[in-house]
């Protein structure tokens, strides 16, 4: 692991520098190998899924691990969508002049070694390479068991882009073990060569990435994600969207896991909602205000409000408008997306004004609660914390910056 570290920091010094073009040229051919070899990926992901229903996943995770020809023909467009980004590195971000005649320039950096640590999604293999990579650094990838071979399929693609662009291979390694070890060296920085860490996965592995880390990590929670559905909503767009927020795939950390309902919409809005949900074949966990009106759900635990179910299971309550959405929300969330359903603009203006999660929408889906969406190419994950990066954490969130300061001769008195 030492040895995959020092590698990792001798091949970011040359790929902070590659040119726009060059790291353009590896993403391209990264896609291309992809395509090519989607047979070996997806026979490589057969004994995955295997494994996996074997070992008794549950069906979250074996929604996020299988693949089939669409899904390795989006990894490939997802990279293809990484190369057409505009090129952070470089860029300047403000300049000003002071003075003393000084011309400042803050301007963006690679952070340099990234270090990703992800269960179950093989796709992130390919997200994460082609991220670090066009914002200039290099990244150590520790995928689970579960996707091991996918992972390793999918990374010999991309090592044949790095290859001819004639960029070093150790900008993107995969730790070649599974051993959870491997994990714990990682978070001690393997003597000072990775940066950050960006941990993916579920709540007991990023628990212990933060308890055990030696060096900055981009927090990515629990999608604990609330929909809240005003008195003001339009009840035929508010069916829609519940219902693409819950069901469209209940294992992505953007699926809806709370309903709010407004209480004085309880007589208009909450039975065709939850009649929407439970045809769809939902599970509703309700409070005893719902059942009282919607007998067919089943009683709500405490628990149920701090749940990220990842399943077709709802927990749904009442709320006293805006207000109370935002206190059950303050009291609950992980604060990772949430969404109003509303016409009235105070009531939206208050809720993006109050709630403090990392994304906030207005009338579409939480399931929009993802990278490519929001035009990023692709997302590493969803960073829930407050420092550096927040929300998706695309090309421009894996840098930083320094300042250039050009003068024409001054001193300080």
């Amino acid at each position: 692991m030492l040895d995959i570290g020092s590698r990792a920091k001798a091949a970011a010094r040359p790929l902070a520098i590659a040119t726009t073009e060059q790291k353009n040229r590896a993403l391209h051919s990264m896609a291309q190998a992809i395509v090519d070899s989607t047979e070996l990926i997806l026979a490589a992901n057969a004994i995955d899924v295997e494994n996996g229903k074997a070992s008794g996943l549950t069906g979250s995770f074996m929604d996020r691990l299988t693949l089939d020809a669409s899904r390795v023909a989006a990894i490939a467009q997802g990279i293809r969508e990484v190369a057409a980004l505009k090129d952070p590195v470089g860029e300047v971000i403000a300049a000003w002049d002071r003075p003393n005649g000084l011309h400042i320039e803050r301007v963006r950096t690679p952070l340099g070694v990234i270090g990703v640590i992800y269960e179950s999604r093989p796709n992130v293999t390919a997200d994460a390479g082609a991220l670090c990579l066009k914002a200039g650094n290099a990244v150590i990838l520790r995928g689970g068991s579960d996707s091991a071979h996918s992972s390793r399929a999918i990374h010999a693609c991309l090592a044949t882009g790095l290859r001819s662009a004639s960029l070093p291979e150790d900008a993107i390694q995969l730790v070649p073990v599974t051993d959870r070890a491997a994990v714990g060296a990682m978070l001690t920085g393997l003597g000072g060569a990775i940066d950050v860490i960006v941990p993916r996965g579920g709540k007991s592995l990023v628990a212990r990435v933060q308890s055990e880390a030696r060096v900055p990590v981009f927090a990515h929670l629990e999608g604990l994600c609330h929909v809240y559905v005003d008195r003001s909503a339009d009840l035929e767009m508010a069916r829609k969207i519940v219902l693409n927020a819950k069901m469209r795939r209940t294992g992505v950390c953007g699926a809806a896991e709370t309903l709010l309902v407004d209480r004085a919409a309880a007589g208009t809005h909450l039975a065709p909602i939850l009649e929407t949900l439970a045809q769809a074949g939902c599970e509703l966990r309700a409070s005893p205000e719902v059942r009282a009106l919607f007998p067919a759900a089943t009683p709500a635990t405490e628990e149920d409000w701090r749940t990220e179910y990842l399943d077709a299971v709802i927990a749904v309550t009442f709320v006293d408008g805006v207000s109370g959405a935002i206190e059950h929300i303050a009291q609950y969330s992980s604060n990772h997306t949430e969404a109003i359903i509303a016409e009235d603009p105070k009531a939206v203006e208050r809720f993006f004004n109050e709630v403090d999660s990392a994304i906030l929408l207005h009338n579409a889906s939480t399931q929009f609660a993802d990278g490519g969406e929001f035009g990023m190419g692709a997302e590493i994950g969803i960073a829930t914390g407050k420092m550096h990066a927040r929300g998706p954490v695309g090309v421009e969130q894996l840098t930083s910056f320094k300042y250039r300061v050009h003068g024409t001769g001054q001193v300080r008195p």
